[in-house]
Order: C-alpha cells, then sequence, then structure tokens
C-alpha cells in the first residue's frame, strides 16, 4: 500500500461539482492499493498516518494530526501503483483489482476514524476534483508491506541515483 500524505491547511474533493468530503486543517492521503496488500497493510498504514510528527510545535516536525486539531481527507488513488520503467504509457497492473482496493481503502479510513480523529472521504471509482491549499508544502510518501512500514531503497555510494 503506497499512501502520499500530504499537510494542508485545507482540502475538498469534488465530485460532479458536489463536495463528497473536506476538512480544514489536517493531512490529505492518496492512498494507492496495491495486488498482494491485505487487511495488516490498511491497519499499519492508519497507524503511522495518526501518529507521524508531520505539523510543527517547538520543532518543525513535533506534533500529530491529532494534537493540532486536524482531521484526514483520505482519496484513493490507484495511480500510485503505476510501473513507469518501459514505455511512456502507465502500467497500472500492480494496482489492486477495484473491490479489493474499496474495501482496503475504507479500512484504512475507518482505522483513522477509530483514533478519533475526523475522517472525510472521496468516492471510490469516481472522477474526482481535489482542491487542496498545501501548508509547507509537506508531503511525504508511505509504503506498507506485510503489515510493516518499508524503508526507502538506499542511494549508491557516491549520492548519485541508480538507472
Amino acid at each position: 500500500m503506497i499512501t502520499c500524505v500530504s499537510r494542508v491547511a485545507r482540502a475538498a474533493v469534488r465530485v460532479h461539482g458536489e463536495v463528497v468530503g473536506a476538512i480544514e486543517h489536517g493531512l490529505l492521503l492518496l492512498v494507492g492499493v496495491e495486488r498482494g496488500d491485505g487487511p495488516a497493510d490498511a491497519d499499519a498504514t492508519a497507524r503511522k498516518v495518526a501518529s507521524l510528527r508531520l505539523f510543527p510545535g517547538r520543532t518543525p516536525t513535533d506534533l500529530a494530526v491529532g494534537e493540532v486539531g486536524g482531521g484526514c481527507l483520505v482519496v484513493s488513488q490507484f495511480t500510485l501503483a503505476a510501473e513507469l520503467r518501459h514505455g511512456n504509457r502507465p502500467d497500472f497492473t500492480a494496482a489492486a483489482p477495484p473491490a479489493e482496493a474499496e474495501a482496503l481503502y475504507e479500512r484504512v479510513a475507518a482505522a483513522l476514524a477509530a483514533t478519533g480523529l475526523p475522517v472525510a472521504t472521496g468516492r471510490f471509482g469516481a472522477a474526482m476534483r481535489i482542491d487542496a491549499e498545501h501548508d509547507g508544502p509537506f508531503t511525504v510518501l508511505l509504503q506498507v508491506r506485510e503489515g510493516r512500514v518499508q524503508t526507502r531503497p538506499a542511494l549508491p555510494p557516491n549520492g548519485t541515483s541508480a538507472t
């Protein structure tokens, strides 16, 4: 499961011009569910998001979303599973089938709400318009596999990216 986590001053998602979910202050979560993801990944994603210290306090990253009275806008984003290595057209075969993806996406939102955070969502499978005022901007990627947060690949010793 891949989640793009952005700190926002406000965010809203619209479907056919109607606002279906909105928050004033908090985190915009774009959640991509991949083949092989399961309930443990959704639960670990929600736990990690709820505890991430992404808001300023005594230091620039001192407080979690709940500590600043923020909420979460959770939006399904299958395109995060795109493979881009070959050709110029994204390959989405790594994305979970819609029925599986919807259940896990909803599980992330429910697990966040169970922590007491205000949670709003987009509409799974719909063409959505997202309006967000990013704060910072401050955006991080969270990847969870088999119920564990994954580490980023290490850079080569000389600091250049591998090709």
